[in-house]
């Protein structure tokens, strides 16, 4: 369990204001000018140090991509950071709540690292449907400002630093940053192949590193209250807090701040007054975000939710976005919707993704009735490798995942109700067209 003197984000639920004034008195903009002049390696260092890993999903150490940016962007080429706000994987909700509730601790970690990476600029791309983030996000941008905290001399510094913030339109792909790179130039966001790499040529062709929200808004706080106290938190290379987002057959949804490991029973219990219908009710969570394999209940109880916790039982942590479905789920038809999800959100760039994604769904939508044979568990199972690691971004592993995850763990149901249509029987049929 965290510890409240821990917390990070002490204004999560907005009980407080937003503004500027009440950020200072929270410790934000706390003489960020000397956390600047211990020099861009040492901030870096510090990072690194801390063992903060990114919190969008991938788990990539933040200091070490931070590392991999130009030590001397000319003006010809020069360096940008770009900030991933467009969360749009179904159940995560935390970067949100940091924009509206606490958006200085963004602003001062965007200036922070910029500056960290030697790069003029920071684009924050913010979901086109969070409207309200939005305003309150441009709103704390203009604050900061007017009080000389970013622009020319940020913080007195003697450092030229601007924040720009950009709206997308709603496409989940934009989330890809190579995708999101595309979408800032005002192209179609697809994403790019790479190498090169954004580090190499990001944004207009200049260095540029991508980090999500909740990774940046972290780094001024380690760097006042130093890398060894965010390590000290959670598990051996799975530091710090994190961001959970609870939602589904819970008590109470919430998002919360809290340790990285906290078992899955603590946090549920600790926060969301545990399971509706209690814990004999439980039949599986999502614990990433919908990209990730569901985990049967008996699997995911005592399993630390962290990074190496949720691989260890054949998922990952992605986002923390947690979804809990009870016993009253029909857990074949909620994996077929995430797989529409999948389908309708696919760039259609690559061919096993734009052509898979749409079959994935018609098959899943065909076991969801039963309407079905038993060859066709096997051969969907099949069409799901063929997708995974064959497109340009992860959004076809993204589309595979949870359908394995389905086979793997719930095959008894797929049988069950292929049996119950008389479908029971291994002849097969042309998969292809029985999908069409």
């Amino acid at each position: 369990m965290l510890a409240d003197k821990d917390r990070i984000f002490t204004n999560l639920y907005g009980f407080q204001s937003w503004k500027l004034d009440a950020a200072r008195l929270r410790g934000d903009w706390d003489d960020t000018a000397a956390l600047l002049a211990r020099g861009q390696d040492a901030i870096i260092d510090t990072m690194k140090a801390s063992g903060l890993r990114g919190r969008g999903g991938a788990g990539f150490s933040t200091g070490t991509k931070w590392s991999f940016m130009p030590k001397a962007p000319t003006p010809e080429r020069p360096s940008f950071l770009v900030i991933n706000a467009d969360e749009s994987e179904p159940g995560s909700c935390k970067d949100r709540e940091i924009m509206r509730h606490d958006p200085h601790k963004l602003i001062e970690g965007a200036l922070v690292a910029g500056f960290a990476m030697r790069a003029r600029a920071a684009y924050i791309y913010i979901r086109g449907e969070y409207i309200q983030e939005t305003l309150v996000l441009e709103a704390a941008v203009r604050e900061a400002y007017e009080a000389g905290l970013v622009g020319r001399n940020a913080c007195g510094s003697g450092y030229d630093f601007e924040v720009v913030v950009h709206r997308g339109a709603g496409a989940y792909i934009a989330g890809e940053e190579t995708a999101m790179l595309e979408s800032l130039e005002g192209k179609k966001a697809q994403p790019r192949l790479k190498p090169p790499f954004p580090a190499g040529a990001g944004l207009y062709g200049c260095p540029t590193t991508v980090n999500n929200v909740e990774s940046i808004a972290v780094a001024p706080t380690i760097l006042r209250r130093g890398a060894a106290w965010f390590a000290g938190i959670g598990r051996e290379k799975n530091e710090g807090t994190k961001l959970y987002q609870i939602s589904g057959h819970v008590n109470r949804p919430c998002v919360v701040e809290e340790a990285m490991g906290i078992t899955f029973r603590e946090l549920i219990e600790a926060h969301c007054g545990g399971i509706r219908g209690g814990w004999d009710n439980l039949l599986a969570v999502i614990p990433g975000g919908s990209s990730v394999p569901l985990v049967p209940a008996a699997e995911i109880m005592d399993a630390p939710m962290d990074f190496d916790g949720l691989k260890a039982v054949g998922s990952g942590l992605g986002t923390a976005a947690v979804i809990v479905m009870d016993k009253s789920t029909d857990i074949v038809r909620a994996i077929s919707r995430i797989s529409y999800f999948y389908k309708h959100e696919s760039c259609g760039q690559c061919t096993p993704c734009r052509e898979g994604t749409g079959w994935m769904w018609r098959m899943m939508e065909r076991l969801r009735s039963g309407d079905a044979e038993l060859a066709d568990i096997d051969m969907l199972q099949q069409v799901t490798k063929q997708v995974e690691g064959h497109s340009i971004c992860a959004l076809g592993d993204a589309a595979a995942w949870p359908i394995q995850g389905l086979i793997k763990h719930f095959r008894p149901e797929l049988e069950r109700r292929i049996n119950a249509k008389g479908g029971g029987n291994d002849a097969g049929v042309g998969m292809l067209e029985a999908a069409e």
